[in-house]
């Protein structure tokens, strides 16, 4: 009995392996409009709308009244006291108070200026520059002025960097005096200054409450102990990917008999000598399947056969999707005749440009090349209607505009909502929304679970 090639039996097993995150069609899934959600409603019709311009036609009217209606409802949802979005209802906020717009503008920018009058108070009083003076008022001063800096008292602060100027052991010290000045006038400063004292303000404490009933903010413990509970699922999961892809790679192994000819490496790290832009792609790959490259090739040189990422859940996967794609990209701009060094945690390998450039991004090439291995259950109704998405229909002017009209309690009509149907069609900043649920078949088409994939190497290794 003839042996199959490896390359046939890498296929056929992949082909084997159980997709138990696979999407259907949306008609398939979603039940009749009148009794379903809105958010389930809005994905059909969507969906609807993509079919139709994929074959060269305009959607169709019962289309856009579908969306507009559900749209409308997804808001109202979104407005309740109780059980609505506190995410939407900031944003609402935001959009109808000039006072609470300042306040999110500033808190956007704050971690930058803290950065800079970190840096300032640092150049002026740093711990180490205070051991170098004597004891006294001099150095009492850039103490206070030090630790009202690291403590955000940032009024405080300004109180002191002027007190610090009016003393006299620092007034003929020129230099120091420059720096002090700079700190007192600095745009960042103020801007700081400005952001507590908006803190006082009714409207915006309404805003930080709304905001902090959808999560811990960023950098607080909680969050911090969540990333990092995340960081573990994630690393679990590439655990477990690794161990089946090294079974893979044995079962492949064994298929070759004697030329033992495929390995695999974690944390593959994309060298800058690939001729492409490397911002906003992926430069570092999970789990990496590798052949030796065939004659006349270098045999210290190999070839890229499966990319594997390790995603704790599959919303992670499906905002990854843009990034992985581009890393293609990136990848496939190297050199055909060029050898590549690429670090691993297993050490450098040599991978050959032509494997590299023969890499697509497209859907087809995608299954052929990259798996995402996720270990989360399956969940009994599957997200139809990504949460970007989602948020960036709530977020459209007219969307807002349309809820500022409920809030007020004047008449919002459905037709109010018509400018995102007409965005949705022909802006290409909604190309996104557009293609959403597309997007999310095509990322559960390359998801699995590590023991599915596991399971249909087990099998290939029996009938083998």
């Amino acid at each position: 009995m003839s042996v199959k090639s490896s390359p046939s039996l890498l296929d056929e097993t992949l082909d084997a392996v159980a997709r138990r995150y696979r999407l259907p069609a949306l008609a398939a899934l979603c039940a009749p409009p009148r009794g379903a959600s809105p958010v389930a409603v809005l994905a059909l019709a969507i969906e609807q709308a993509r079919e139709a311009l994929a074959r060269g036609e305009a959607p169709d009217a019962a289309s856009e009244r579908l969306f507009v209606e559900a749209l409308a409802r997804m808001i109202r949802e979104a407005m309740r006291e109780e059980a609505g979005d506190p995410v939407f209802q900031a944003m609402l906020l935001r959009h109808r108070n000039a006072v609470v717009r300042e306040y999110a503008s500033l808190a956007a920018h704050a971690n930058v200026d803290r950065r800079l009058i970190y840096a300032a108070v640092n150049a002026i009083a740093h711990p180490a520059k205070q051991q170098r003076l004597l004891p006294g008022p001099h150095r009492d001063a850039l103490a206070r002025l030090h630790a009202l800096a690291f403590a955000e008292a940032w009024p405080e602060l300004g109180v002191a960097v002027q007190r610090c100027i009016e003393t006299p052991s620092i007034a003929h010290e020129a230099a120091l005096q420059r720096g002090l000045a700079q700190l007192l006038e600095s745009a960042a400063l103020h801007r700081l200054q400005r952001l507590v004292a908006l803190t006082a303000d009714e409207r915006v404490r309404h805003y930080q409450s709304l905001w902090d009933r959808q999560g811990p903010r960023p950098g607080s413990s909680t969050a911090v102990a969540r990333g990092l509970s995340s960081k573990q699922r994630g690393a679990a999961v590439e655990a477990s990917a690794t161990d089946a892809l090294d079974a893979l790679a044995r079962r492949l192994n064994d298929a070759q008999g004697a030329y033992a000819t495929y390995r695999v490496v974690n944390s593959m790290r994309v060298p800058a000598a690939i001729p492409a832009s490397h911002e906003r792609a992926k430069t570092e790959w999970d789990v990496v399947l590798l052949s030796q490259a065939k004659p006349p090739a270098d045999p210290t040189t190999w070839d890229v056969c499966l990319l594997v990422e390790a995603k704790a859940s599959v919303d992670a996967a499906t905002t990854d999707l843009p990034r992985l794609v581009r890393g293609l990209t990136l990848l496939a701009h190297a050199d055909a005749h060029t050898v590549y060094s690429f670090r691993t945690h297993q050490g450098a390998v040599r991978l050959s440009g032509a494997s590299l450039a023969a890499l697509a991004g497209d859907a087809a090439a995608l299954r052929r090349t990259v798996l995402y291995c996720c270990d989360a259950p399956v969940e009994a109704a599957p997200r139809v209607l990504s949460p970007a998405s989602r948020m960036q229909l709530l977020s459209a002017h007219a969307s807002l505009e349309f809820a500022g009209a409920l809030t007020d309690g004047r008449d919002a009509e459905c037709a109010d909502l018509e400018p995102v149907w007409r965005q949705l069609l022909e802006s290409p900043r909604w190309r996104p929304v557009l293609d959403q649920y597309a997007t999310l078949r095509e990322v559960r088409e390359l998801m699995v679970h590590p023991e599915d994939l596991r399971a249909a190497v087990d099998i290939a290794t029996q009938e083998g």
